[in-house]
């Protein structure tokens, strides 16, 4: 008399498809989730990474126009700038913020905004560029 066992094996093949199909789609779809202010970045050569927990401040094409930078993802009239920069960086211990201006904007409307974040008392004030060859 023979005496078999069946073996109950589960069969995680379709289930690693199914994650890796996952995997891609979330991969193809996290850049495009990114929001905020078109900003056509200036070129550097070299330029350190950024390690802090950085605040941006954008200052967009249209601020010839009407006087409006963006604190993160948050408009802001650039009259009022130093008392929104002095309340964001009353806790933090690093009081140093990143400027990302757009490459049409005047080099002068760039050091007014850098004035009035100087003004909220802010002791660093880093300028972002992109590196060559990258959009």
């Amino acid at each position: 008399m023979r005496v078999s066992t069946s073996l109950a094996e589960i069969n995680v093949v379709p289930l690693v498809d199914v994650m890796l199909v996952l995997l891609i789609i979330f991969m193809v779809a996290a850049p495009m989730m990114t929001q905020g202010m078109p900003v056509n970045l200036p070129q550097a050569k070299k330029s350190p990474p950024i390690a802090a927990q950085a605040v941006y401040i954008t200052v967009p094409a249209s601020y010839a126009k009407d006087h409006i930078v963006q604190i993160d993802n948050e408009d802001v009239r650039v009259e009022v700038l130093p008392e929104r920069i002095r309340q964001l960086m009353y806790n933090r211990e690093d009081k140093s913020l990143f400027v990302r201006g757009d490459g049409t904007v005047q080099y002068q409307d760039v050091v007014y905004v850098m004035d009035k974040l100087k003004e909220a008392g802010v002791e660093k004030v880093g300028l972002v560029t992109r590196p060559p060859g990258s959009r």
